[in-house]
């Protein structure tokens, strides 16, 4: 072992001792080692955390996952938050920076601008090679941050406040990690996470070869991955778990922005460390992040015929009457409300008991890889005599179909090998015929977009993709631009870790993080392709998309492993398109009030007297919430405050961030709105008096191109809690 002098000097950095000459080091501040009875606790690494609201407007704004028009914000259940985890070398070599962000996705619009302002803040330290940006894929969010055209439709354009608030939040929290940087620790811990997952497509599931399925105990990863922090000292900074589920346990009649089961599982776990705080606050950040999740669903009871309460767990998952548009799938609760808690606490209570035994270190250095590929024309080895090529973006009929978690409106259904001609005339009169060329590669896919031809006004689908690799020590991140399902997830982490394995770093724990930096939709391995599920039909760069990824991240293992990623070429760079403000969301008008009334007057009343278990609820007179989402970034719609007697004050006790809180906004007629908040009592609320706030803006015309907002308040009667 070095003597502390030698670490001291070779390390360039100090270190706290009770019994340290001050000869003895003259390097830099912050401490390196603790020393206790001569006993040296030696940090591995540099580490930041941080989180930072990145929810937008919650009202008139489509919410991103469903592709439903009918689905647009009316209101708020739990803030949308982006997590930033930092991780550098001690001698801050080379950094890599997490982020799991509560939105559907990572848009290639969102990075770009994401990466664009970490570049005017920190120059080259933060960039697309070291910089992962995650989707938890909560389909509850804002929609509006892509420049693709297929998702303006169902997005209603691109929609500035949302990508604002997306990129600001995510910016954000990666400047308080950034600031927040200390010596510190990791440890890896695993485990498996029950009651919490079924596969929606197991028709496709069983198109892998029996072999491999022996292989493996269920049709899906019930294995949680945590990466836990702690800092030099032993304080608890937070972890970053990864685990395979759709946050789709709110479905798609919900209008209220929320962050649904791993997000409710995140804020379990901060409100534990973060004692006393409201959520939102405090210090420890809990990430729950996506991984291989596209055909793993949370709602376990399965599929059923709305209509007549019998199985639809068929190929096609269609009903008896009423076909596609029946089958749907429900959560372990009562409602969706409660399915989002059951499935959320699942996760939350696995990832605690792995928090408090993961003892396994990572050690190691830092590395990352990074390339952009154009997806469209990857040539592809499967073997040594055999090469195959990736298509033009497309999505086949199934894809209108939609899944049990969300089914579509029309009579498509799911398992489509060929086309529909009803379907196929109005495509090829609205959109164009697809190439004989698109229609081949993809086979057997029947195509219902073939959006790699489509360019108008912009192209419908991105070609360039990026592919990225951080490796922490023993831990590889492995970024993917999509949903890959189970089996999918299972061979690319294969084939990753026995890259490592065959250029001399053995024993690799290869995770992969979902929905980063670009949406491709789906990647199905190639049996699933030939059942033409949804997920299949959403495999846009065709049957050979998961080969393809394969042999690409393949190469960034090997550059990684062999220390040449320096080698590696860039790529073509995605193109930024010059997009204005292209929405069909209407435009904000001045607010108004009923006769007689102002803003913030209550129109309903608290009850004078609840007891727990029960819902206060007060309606007032309200006005439009993008008024305050485009007023602040950080705007809070309400409060719950308790009176107390001590200091004859109110203490604020719940706040919009809190899961037992709904904020519900109602679109009146001209210029009228009102607003509704419910506090859903918990079982342990403290017996006494509380009160109700809420918070907003209203828009003031002062002439005919020039508006303004306004803050105002309202409060509730006081009422009290009381025993049962």
């Amino acid at each position: 072992m070095l003597s502390r002098f030698q670490a001291c000097n070779l390390l360039k950095k100090d270190w706290v001792a009770s019994s340290v000459p001050d000869s003895s080091c003259s390097c830099v501040t912050n401490p390196l080692f603790i020393i206790i009875d001569s006993n040296e606790v030696i940090a591995n690494y540099l580490l930041g955390v941080g989180r930072a609201d990145c929810t937008g407007p919650v009202a008139e704004i489509p919410l991103m996952g469903y592709a439903n028009p009918d689905q647009v914000g009316g209101g708020l259940l739990t803030r949308l938050y982006s997590r930033a985890f930092i991780m550098a070398d001690l001698d801050d070599s080379r950094r890599v920076v997490f982020v799991s962000a509560d939105i559907g996705m990572v848009s290639q619009r969102l990075r770009l601008e994401v990466l664009k302002k970490l570049k005017s803040k920190y120059g080259e330290l933060y960039q697309q090679d070291n910089v992962i940006l995650s989707g938890t894929h909560t389909h509850s969010g804002p929609a509006g941050y892509f420049q693709y055209t297929l998702f303006w439709i169902t997005s209603k354009g691109l929609i500035r406040p949302s990508l604002n608030a997306i990129v600001n939040g995510i910016v954000k929290s990666i400047d308080i990690a950034h600031q927040n940087v200390r010596r510190g620790r990791l440890f890896i811990n695993r485990g498996t996470v029950q009651n919490s997952q079924i596969n929606r497509s197991p028709f496709s599931y069983l198109a892998n070869p029996a072999s491999e399925r022996s292989r493996y105990s269920s049709n899906m990863d019930k294995e949680m991955v945590m990466l836990k922090m702690v800092d030099s000292n032993g304080q608890e900074l937070g972890f970053i778990s990864w685990f395979a589920v759709h946050p789709v346990s709110m479905n798609n009649t919900n209008h209220l922005v929320n962050s649904d089961n791993v997000g409710y599982a995140s804020y379990l776990f901060e409100q534990e460390k973060n004692k006393g705080m409201l959520p939102g606050e405090g210090s420890f950040v809990a990430a729950f992040a996506s991984s291989n999740l596209g055909d793993v669903s949370p709602n376990t009871k399965g599929p059923f015929c709305v209509n007549t309460g019998e199985s639809c767990d068929n190929p096609q998952s269609t009903c008896p009457v009423g076909g596609a548009t029946m089958c749907m799938a429900m959560g372990p609760g009562n409602d969706m409300f409660d399915s989002t808690r059951i499935i959320g606490q699942n996760i939350y209570l696995k990832a605690r008991e792995l928090y408090e035994k993961a003892s396994q270190e990572v050690t190691g250095p830092l590395s990352s890889a990074h390339q952009w590929v154009n997806m469209s024309d990857v040539l592809v080895e499967l073997n040594a005599t055999h090469t195959v090529k990736t298509c033009k973006p497309a999505l086949g009929h199934s894809f209108a179909a939609g899944t049990i978690d969300g089914v579509g409106g029309l009579n498509f259904t799911q398992g489509s090998v060929e086309g529909d001609p009803f379907w196929d005339e109005i495509r090829d009169l609205l959109l164009g015929e697809p190439s004989n060329e698109t229609k081949d590669c993809h086979k057997p896919k029947p195509i219902l977009f073939s959006t790699g031809e489509m360019t108008r006004p912009h192209p419908w689908h991105p070609d360039i993709v990026d592919v990225q690799i951080a490796v922490i020590g023993s831990l590889a991140i492995v970024a993917v631009p999509g949903e890959f399902t189970t089996m999918s997830g299972r061979r690319l982490r294969e084939a990753v870790k026995r890259e490592f394995d065959s250029h001399g770093t053995p024993r690799m724990d290869v995770v992969i993080a979902g929905l980063c930096n670009v949406y491709t939709h789906y990647i199905t391995t190639y049996e699933e392709y030939q059942i033409q599920r949804y997920e299949a039909a959403s495999t846009i760069y065709g049957p050979h998309t998961l080969s393809a990824y394969i042999q690409l991240y393949r190469g960034l293992a090997r550059a990684i492993a062999t220390n040449t990623v320096q080698d590696l070429p860039p790529g073509p760079e995605p193109p930024l398109f010059n997009i204005g403000n292209m929405t069909l969301v209407p435009a904000l008008t001045a607010d108004r009030v009923p006769a007689n009334k102002t803003f913030g007057d209550v129109l309903q009343e608290v009850r004078p007297q609840y007891r727990a278990k029960e819902v206060a609820e007060v309606t007032f007179v309200g006005a439009n919430p993008r008024n305050s989402a485009e007023n602040a970034t950080e705007h809070n719609f309400l409060t719950v405050e308790r009176y107390n007697n001590t200091s004859d004050s109110w203490q604020v006790v719940k706040n919009d961030a809190s899961w037992d809180t709904r904020f519900y906004w109602t679109k009146g007629l001209l210029g009228r709105s009102n607003v509704t908040i419910e506090w859903h009592i918990p079982p342990d609320t403290e017996l006494g008096i509380y009160r109700i706030r809420y918070f907003g803006h209203y828009r003031k015309k002062l002439s005919i191109s020039h508006a303004v907002s306004f803050p105002f308040e309202g409060t509730s009667s006081a009422f009290e809690i009381t025993t049962p």
